[in-house]
């Protein structure tokens, strides 16, 4: 499994309608997760040199933080092949993280999309890595 993550910054307004799913182009979080989800596995579409792979799990989780006015974004990706699946998860974020923007543009065009990262990676070639906490 390969967790990644990212965080999408806004106002007040959309942060409130995204997290009472009150926003009028419906449930946001849900369809941003179905999207991700969609990218994950047409990441070898959208990315020149990736390969297609069996990719057997995706998970695309919302961590809102009312101090911050912000959604941190967490994508998981497990495959059978021999290679690694970040590309796949950071992709997955990417577009859960686009999504939410557009669902949610009307409200505040200044939404920042930020801190796209690895935050671990085990097997293939390079082996093991665990981002450390304060990064």
């Amino acid at each position: 499994m390969y967790p990644v993550r990212k965080v999408v910054s806004m106002s007040q307004e959309p942060f409130e309608k995204i997290v009472n799913q009150t926003a009028k182009k419906g449930n946001v979080l849900e369809t941003a997760r179905i999207a991700g989800i969609m990218a994950a596995k047409k990441t070898s579409d959208l990315i020149p040199m990736c390969h297609p792979l069996n990719i057997t799990h995706v998970a695309v989780d919302f961590f809102p933080d009312k101090a911050k006015n912000s959604i941190r974004i967490q994508a998981a990706v497990r495959a059978v092949d021999q290679t690694g699946v970040e590309m796949e998860a950071m992709t997955a974020v990417s577009v859960a993280g686009l999504t939410l923007y557009d669902m949610c543009k009307s409200y505040d065009r200044t939404m920042t999309i930020s801190d796209i990262c690895l935050l671990e990676k085990s097997g293939g070639k390079s082996g093991l890595f665990v981002r450390n906490a304060g990064e």
